[in-house]
């Protein structure tokens, strides 16, 4: 069995956005569960964030 991209045991990091909004978990601010630096595009403390196309 494939290990989840998160567990509910602990703070590990999502690996990608979708695992995230899958899990209900986006958008996360930094110091939440859950949080990657990694997918924080623009570095503000908040990954996996929505956005608008211009």
């Amino acid at each position: 069995m494939a290990s989840p991209a998160r567990s509910s045991a602990g703070p590990n990091p999502f690996r990608s956005c979708a695992a995230a909004r899958a899990a209900g978990a986006a958008p996360l601010s930094r110091g939440d569960p859950g949080y990657n630096p990694n997918l924080d595009g623009d570095g503000d403390g908040l990954a996996c964030e929505p956005y608008r196309r211009r």
